[in-house]
């Protein structure tokens, strides 16, 4: 587990880049650009990330394309990433149709946005779901799974990365105002972006469900050996997800309430048990797809 061992290290190191440089950036910056304390302390994470995981790459021997989990011949990538996400946007509006179907959603907001609008928004959804999945799948599905296979084999990578997916989407943006800001905001900002685990129980829904959807995109790195299928499923399920965000809201005193997660009225009890409805259809079509191309 030595490859893990390196990862979570990275992260931890992007966390305490966080608490340490948040303040001595802010205060070069912030006399001549009016950038607010979290998103100078987001951007230093970012920061950290980056470099630590290009030198942790080069250290495991993950530089190159299908440690990376682009192995598959670029043609081919573009071919399987696609149906992927159609994939995921297909499964996705199914979740949504649920939840409507249960009086879930409230979609007063759809009225409010004109034709073009709602075009344009859904493009730029789209642009950010794909910047997500890349970003994410590169990291955990790419380097980290292949690290963790080689040491423990599939199944320990498969939960693993699905483990820390789940972790990280509970890194929360905390704000503090300009004059508020003192030389202990960095750890103030570190302790807001973990507030979430102060309460486990209160994000257990969001967090199985989130740890399902890892499993399923571990699983389907597995089968088919590159990330191809799991960019575009995950970019699928969050573009979704996102538009529907901008367009409606959880119908306050649903009876069935309960299976929209608090965390982000969403991803909760209802997307777990989809999630595990599709997983092994899904790791079939693609274990089986995988086979034949092989």
């Amino acid at each position: 587990m030595r490859a893990t061992v390196w990862f979570l290290g990275l992260m931890l190191l992007a966390l305490a880049a966080i608490a340490a440089f948040s303040y001595p950036a802010w205060t070069l910056l912030h006399p001549r650009f009016d950038f607010p304390f979290h998103r100078i302390g987001e951007r230093i994470g970012m920061l950290a990330l980056l470099l630590g995981f290009v030198a942790v790459a080069r250290h495991l021997g993950l530089a190159d394309r299908a440690s990376l989990g682009y192995g598959l011949a670029r043609r081919a990538f573009v071919r399987e990433m696609s149906l992927a996400l159609a994939l995921g946007v297909a499964s996705m509006l199914a979740v949504v149709a649920v939840m409507s179907a249960l009086g879930l959603l409230e979609w007063s907001g759809a009225a409010k946005v004109s034709g073009g609008a709602l075009l344009a928004l859904i493009a730029a959804r789209a642009l950010s779901a794909l910047a997500v999945a890349f970003i994410e799948e590169t990291f955990l599905r790419g380097a980290m799974h292949s690290a963790t296979e080689r040491e423990a084999g599939a199944r320990v990578a498969v939960l693993v990365t699905a483990t820390l997916y789940a972790a990280t989407h509970f890194f929360a943006s905390y704000h503090i105002a300009p004059g508020e800001v003192t030389p202990w905001s960095g750890l103030e900002l570190l302790g807001g972006t973990l507030r979430a685990f102060a309460q486990p129980l209160a994000i257990a829904d969001a967090f199985l469900a989130l740890f399902a959807v890892g499993v399923v995109l571990g699983a389907v790195r597995a089968a088919t050996g590159n990330i191809a299928a799991c960019i575009g499923l995950h970019a699928g399920w969050v573009w979704v997800m996102l538009v529907t965000h901008e367009l409606a809201r959880p119908r306050a005193g649903a009876p069935l309430g309960f299976l929209l997660s608090r965390f982000d009225g969403f991803v909760g009890w209802l997307v777990l048990a989809w999630t595990a409805a599709l997983a092994v259809p899904l790791w079939r079509f693609y274990a089986s797809r995988a086979s034949r191309t092989a």
